[in-house]
């Protein structure tokens, strides 16, 4: 009978378990080329040049109709519709951002520090992951996660720090993709301002679906992690949109 060399026997053993773990870790540029590739294509993602979306927000069993435009040069708006009034939020022209005051119904600028955060992140279109070396972001794995019962990777992305009240404060997120498709389907962020200051605000998406080659998520809801959330029901989502830049200005001016 031959003899087994046992040692050799456990080292080849031990290097084919190496390599195949190995062969399992996955990079984060891995991750994002894998998104966007599945999504419609880095390319098509980069030439984007905005988007008008028509959707409808759950808030107690009533249905609010939104409609939500956000164009690359950085100006936005979203438009809530409430018995038939219009109400502007987060509106950007290009130099300022203004929202209709609920309470006085009339229109208000945001003050300096609110406005110079949003400016920071106009770069972010269509997705902060898109170049973000170029951004000056980093991108970290940061393990793994169950979230809804799927599997995902978790990319900590940590952009430039904002000022908040006066006092610079580190701008971190998480982002979770499925592990086999890629997909995002969560965000996580620590609530810096306000009475939830120190919670964890959760976005997640779902139900994604094609629109002229590019995959959106139809189905988002947003609220506090392990809390109640608000649905946001997508109907339709149009490409490169024709928007009146009238609509941006603040009014009066």
């Amino acid at each position: 009978m031959k003899k087994i060399n046992f040692p050799i026997l456990i080292a080849l053993l031990l290097s084919f378990a190496f390599f195949e773990v190995k062969a399992q870790v996955v990079t984060v540029d891995e991750i994002l080329d894998g998104y966007f590739e599945n999504t419609g294509g880095k390319d098509a993602w980069l030439n984007l040049k905005g988007t008008k979306t028509l959707a409808k927000l759950n808030q107690g069993g009533l249905e609010i109709p939104l409609e939500i435009v956000q164009l690359k040069d950085g100006r936005q708006y979203t438009k809530i519709s409430i018995q038939g009034t219009e109400l502007y939020q987060g509106v950007y022209d290009g130099e300022t951002l203004w929202s209709i005051n609920f309470q006085a119904m009339q229109p208000e600028k945001a003050e300096k520090e609110a406005t110079d955060n949003f400016k920071l992140a106009l770069k972010d279109f269509p997705s902060p992951f898109l170049n973000y070396k170029d951004k000056g972001y980093t991108v970290e794995l940061a393990g793994t996660e169950t979230i809804d019962g799927t599997e995902t990777y978790k990319l900590k992305l940590t952009k430039d720090p904002k000022m908040i009240d006066g006092k610079e404060t580190e701008d971190v997120s998480y982002y979770f993709f499925d592990k086999e498709a890629f997909i995002l389907l969560a965000q996580e962020t620590a609530i810096t301002q306000g009475p939830q200051a120190g919670q964890i605000g959760q976005i997640t998406m779902s139900d994604y679906d094609e629109v002229d080659g590019l995959y959106f998520p139809f189905s988002v809801s947003q609220g506090l992690k392990g809390g109640a959330s608000q649905p946001v029901s997508v109907s339709e989502i149009q490409l490169n949109p024709e928007v009146d830049a009238s609509v941006f200005a603040f009014p009066g001016n």
